[in-house]
């Protein structure tokens, strides 16, 4: 529903956001649950992770790696969608990656320019980045299928190698009642924070339109002081 009023125009862009937000209906919420999901999946995904490393599931070396690209892959996915609405801290976040790539040996100029289409960030670099959030959405859901995939396959880990048959209980009604009040108290975190602070965990500065000529005020270089 976002995607149908957003457009992917420098010139307009910035104006479409504003537009979802004021006059679509329940585009605020729409937006602000969308930004605010996005946080709350990575707290999961960091926790997940965490979990992952303290029960020693890297040896499961499938699994662990295709868990390792989908990370890589939501970071990115990430980054060109906090690009999109090209507020003063979208551009500032495109230009300063753009610097990044562009030091990688020998190839770093060639990627800028296949990603970015140059160092300069313009239309059809939000162009680009506007297909990539959501075709990201698609390899990450089928490389979720394969994480699963391998999981099902070797199972997960045992490290003390005991016999758990004496510990097995139905999944239902004992782990579907638990994992659905996980999920109810997550949704109800999601939308308390959505209503009532639902820009906590933004930047302000993003509320600023794209400047490349001003530095966000909150920034400052080693030779500012």
């Amino acid at each position: 529903f976002l995607a149908m009023h957003y457009n992917s125009c420098i010139d307009y862009s910035f104006d479409s956001v504003i537009h979802i937000m004021r006059d679509v209906n329940y585009g605020w919420m729409l937006r602000y649950l969308h930004a605010n999901g996005a946080s709350f999946f990575f707290i999961c995904l960091y926790m997940h992770i965490g979990r992952g490393l303290y029960y020693g599931l890297y040896m499961n070396l499938h699994t662990w790696n295709v868990g390792v690209l989908l990370y890589i892959l939501e970071m990115l996915a990430s980054f060109v969608g906090y690009v999109l609405p090209w507020g003063q801290m979208s551009f500032w976040g495109a230009t300063v990656i753009t610097n990044l790539v562009s030091v990688v040996p020998y190839i770093g100029e060639t990627l800028v320019y296949w990603i970015w289409w140059g160092f300069s960030v313009d239309n059809a670099t939000l162009s680009r980045f506007f297909c990539f959030h959501l075709l990201f959405t698609f390899i990450i859901l089928g490389l979720v299928i394969l994480h699963f995939l391998f999981l099902l396959e070797g199972g997960s880990s045992n490290p003390l190698g005991l016999n758990s048959d004496l510990d097995k209980i139905p999944f239902h009604h004992y782990h579907s009642y638990k994992d659905l009040l996980g999920f109810f108290v997550m949704l109800f975190m999601l939308v308390e924070l959505s209503l009532l602070f639902p820009n906590m965990l933004g930047d302000a500065e993003n509320f600023i339109p794209a400047n490349p000529l001003v530095t966000p005020i909150h920034i400052k270089p080693e030779w500012y002081f």
